[in-house]
């Protein structure tokens, strides 16, 4: 017999039993090389970067358009240090440009596509909020547990 039969007949079938072999699918990566592949590299520190509520609220501040950093500062009631942090880090990962006039440095959403990402975001958080919403309320209408009907 050949290696890939082993010589054991089951019960139901008077014929040998092939051992199985499940190769990966072809597709999949180990998880070494997607932590260490560019692209995933890059998509995690962008939204990293994105993963700040002071952030968040930045990006929907500059979706009206331009704005000093004082401006921003001011909005968002920001000290120096702390709004210097976050628009480095999002002009670090390409997500803000600046331009600088005068004594101001101005800031601006470098690709419009990130207004899409917001929407697309507080939709995807939307639905999940009114998912959980219709289940508490499912959960109200319950009887208390050992209540009789």
């Amino acid at each position: 017999m050949s290696d890939d039969v082993q010589g054991v007949y089951s019960h139901d079938q008077m014929a040998p039993r092939r051992r199985q072999s499940h190769p990966p699918p072809p597709l999949e990566l180990s998880a070494t090389h997607v932590r260490s592949d560019p692209i995933y590299v890059r998509k995690a520190q962008l939204f990293r970067v994105l993963g700040h509520p002071v952030r968040i609220r930045m990006l929907e501040v500059l979706l009206g358009g331009e704005r000093s950093v004082g401006e921003l500062q001011a909005a968002l009631s920001l000290d120096s240090s702390s709004a210097s942090q976050h628009l480095a880090a999002l002009r670090a990962q390409g997500v803000l440009e600046s331009r600088r006039a005068g004594t101001s440095v101005y800031y601006r959403i470098r690709d419009p596509r990130v207004s899409q990402l917001l929407a697309v975001g507080k939709q995807i958080l939307t639905s999940a909020l009114s998912d959980s919403h219709t289940l508490l309320a499912g959960l109200t209408d319950e009887p208390p547990a050992g209540a009789r009907r």
